[in-house]
């Protein structure tokens, strides 16, 4: 299904979380950073998440899975998460968004990753605090790699930031993680081009509506993503320090140009839909063109032989020697002159083209 919200029963009240059955574990992962090095810190009970958190040093907590409900809560509980914003984490999928809270602030944002062919798309929430990170997956995995890198080998100015250049870090890297993914459509793309012109099946539409079904789905991701930047760009609050505004303006541009390709990829597949159906559409008029040239050959000679096939007794043709190969002979030489004059019109094949003006 192209779009399927977890939301709570009709009338519920606002808060309500709604965990899905087949939802996997909370896996909870803890760094501390600081200027001075980074230090991996084993997760305890939901209560005890918030005396990670330290002056001087930055905590992320990375929970993987939302199938606990209690944990959720505790979590939230123990850094005073607003019952909406934990809402917005649970009830998966949330439209990409920047929003301030008192104590907090959320940034919703949808990941992309390819598992063979087949797009996955998930949320990502950053819940960003004074010191502190929070960050909620529906499952294992995620495209955070390099930033967990950066931390451990303190390349660039991470460890001697904030939080907000964290979350800066991760949403960053979650929209340049569009681009392999684009990439890998964009050669699909390309493939397809070249069977459509050889051999239009409808296997191939159906590879060409699966190829802009995935290119609906990374626009719902980016197009959101892009106003939530332009958000914070305007409005960068009270957990965003100035020196961030020019990263996240780069980041702006990465999902303006993701945008646009996504945009031109649209039409290109439309364009491979319409080139399809025109070339099955030029494959049933040659078929139809073919049986009726077939049955207009056959319409005189079936009045010949209707005529020579009446049983009158003084039809003198019928008593003449040479009267049957005759009429095979006008018969061949009917289908042969309809023929002909079917070739000249240029109804057999490609009309021949008009010679080329020499000036």
């Amino acid at each position: 299904m192209i779009f399927r919200k977890r939301h709570p029963p009709v009338g519920s009240r606002p808060g309500t979380l709604v965990v899905p059955a087949g939802a996997v574990s909370p896996r909870v992962s803890i760094i501390r950073y600081g200027p001075d090095g980074i230090e991996a810190i084993e997760s305890g009970p939901p209560g005890s998440l918030r005396s990670t958190v330290v002056p001087g040093k930055v905590t992320w907590i990375d929970v993987q899975g939302l199938g606990d409900e209690t944990l959720l809560r505790g979590i939230g509980d123990a850094f005073s998460l607003h019952p909406l914003a934990l809402e917005d984490i649970v009830n998966a999928p949330q439209r990409p968004k920047a929003e301030e809270f008192t104590d907090h602030l959320l940034l919703v944002t949808r990941m992309a990753q390819l598992a063979g062919e087949y797009l996955e798309v998930e949320q990502v929430a950053v819940v960003v605090g004074k010191g502190w990170l929070l960050s909620f997956q529906e499952k294992y995995g995620d495209v955070l790699d390099p930033v967990r890198r950066r931390l451990r080998e303190g390349l660039g100015p991470m460890r001697a930031s904030g939080a907000d250049y964290l979350a800066y870090a991760i949403v960053d890297t979650i929209v340049d993680a569009y681009y392999p993914v684009i990439e890998a459509l964009s050669d699909r793309i390309e493939r397809l081009e070249d069977r459509v012109m050889t051999s239009p099946t409808r296997r191939i539409l159906t590879q060409i509506n699966a190829v802009r079904t995935d290119l609906v789905l990374l626009r719902r991701g980016v197009l959101p993503q892009r106003e939530a930047l332009g958000r914070l760009l305007r409005e960068p609050g009270r957990f965003l320090s100035p020196e961030i505004g020019p990263y996240l303006r780069d980041t702006f541009d990465h999902c303006d140009q993701l945008a646009e390709v996504i945009d031109s990829h649209r039409e290109l597949v439309n364009g491979l839909t319409n080139t399809y159906l025109t070339l099955l559409s030029n494959k049933t008029n040659d078929v139809m063109r073919v049986l009726t040239i077939m049955a207009s050959i056959f319409i005189p000679l079936t009045f010949l032989a209707g005529i020579y096939g009446m049983n009158f007794d003084y039809m003198p043709e019928l008593h003449t020697r040479w009267a049957y190969p005759l009429v095979i002979g006008l018969m061949v030489l009917v289908a042969l002159g309809m023929l002909y004059f079917f070739q000249r019109r240029g109804w057999l094949g490609d009309a021949p083209e008009p010679p080329e003006n020499e000036d």
